[in-house]
């Protein structure tokens, strides 16, 4: 046998030629825990994604709604509810706003203000749109809203 060959035989211990039990179970751990972090990542992404596709559905939908009722004719102050088929609510009040600065000029300004609400899971959410809306005084004011699309 040469020296080198010899040293290296003589580092080698038997029963040290792979990885101990304990070494296998801490990395099993390891990995146990990430996997469990990036489900955990992956479920809060999707639920997020869930909960502002239906914000966005209610403010399409409002959004909607208030400019059916800016492309009418005329506004008068009435407030009244409305539910849509697919379970959404909304509440529209329109009133007349600034009337001492506008008691001078040719025209009221109408404010519409549309709160729409839906029910994701036990909780009661809602979202509230505004608008402002210029109506000549000498416009008829319509008495019955124009109707839900």
């Amino acid at each position: 046998m040469t020296p080198m060959m010899h040293a290296g035989a003589a580092a080698r211990q038997p029963g040290r030629q792979g990885f101990t039990l304990l070494e296998v179970l801490v990395a099993l751990a390891i990995m146990a825990i990430a996997a469990t972090l990036v489900m955990q990542l992956f479920s809060t992404g999707l639920r997020a994604i869930a909960v502002s596709g239906d914000a966005t559905s209610a403010a399409v939908r409002g959004d909607s709604r208030i400019r059916q009722l800016i492309a009418g004719p005329s506004l008068a102050e009435k407030t009244w509810s409305e539910e849509t088929e697919d379970g959404y609510r909304l509440d529209i009040a329109v009133t007349e706003v600034l009337k001492p600065r506008t008691d001078n000029l040719p025209v009221r300004m109408m404010e519409i203000e549309l709160t729409i609400r839906w029910n994701e899971g036990r909780k009661e959410k809602s979202l509230r749109l505004k608008t402002l809306k210029m109506v000549e005084k000498g416009a008829p004011t319509g008495e019955t809203p124009l109707a839900p699309a």
